[in-house]
């Protein structure tokens, strides 16, 4: 009997992370799955009258394929978060008192947190692309309460002016949808769309529902 020869195992699949966002990284890093993170530079301008959803999903969509160009046989992932409140995109305040208007126009009321999420794998014609929308509803804050939370520098590299998984939770009357799209992924739909692109996705996250505190 002559024995069949080993066939090697394919390569891994290279998975490249498009974003240079520490909350993007650390909660892929809860997928268990090894990536590498090389941010895309490229431009985020909002186009006059643009809408929200079509916004984030267009950088999304541009940050991964600016890396997927560079690298086609890996599988890519872009991302993009806005914060919308009547219509208008709230980006990363330019200062405090950028951030001081924020949060003032987010005091008790409720605002949608969108982020697109694009994974791309040019080599095996992959391509997956949404956005993942919650709604996030803040109770009345004090002047006082906005001014200490501004002086934890905490706002100022954050879509909204605020961060959901730190201090600014006791912000947070309710949410309504993906937790973790509040913080910059949603963990659910991105495993699902690494999935399709042929990533092994060893742990299912359970970050959906509701909150009301």
């Amino acid at each position: 009997m002559v024995a069949s020869p080993l066939v090697p195992a394919p390569p891994p699949v290279e998975f490249i992370l498009a974003s240079a966002s520490p909350r993007r990284r650390e909660l892929l890093a809860q997928l268990a799955i090894p990536f590498t993170v090389l941010p895309a530079n490229i431009d985020e301008s909002v186009v006059p009258g643009e809408e929200p959803w079509v916004y984030t999903r267009r950088v999304a969509y541009a940050k991964a394929q600016h890396i997927a160009r560079q690298f086609p046989t890996a599988v890519v992932l872009g991302a993009d978060s806005v914060v919308v409140l009547e219509h208008s995109i709230l980006g990363k305040p330019r200062d405090p008192d950028d951030a001081r208007q924020m949060l003032s126009r987010l005091s008790g009321r409720a605002h949608t947190v969108m982020t697109a999420v694009a994974v791309l794998h040019y080599a095996r014609h992959v391509v997956c692309l949404d956005v993942v929308q919650t709604l996030v509803r803040f109770r009345l804050l004090s002047p006082s309460a906005i001014e200490h939370y501004i002086a934890t520098g905490e706002p100022m590299d954050k879509a909204g002016a605020y961060a959901i998984q730190g201090v600014a939770a006791a912000f947070v009357e309710s949410w309504k949808g993906c937790y973790t799209n509040v913080v910059g992924l949603p963990l659910r739909r991105t495993a699902a769309f690494l999935q399709a692109a042929g990533l092994p996705v060893p742990i299912l996250p359970e970050h959906s529902g509701q909150s009301t505190s």
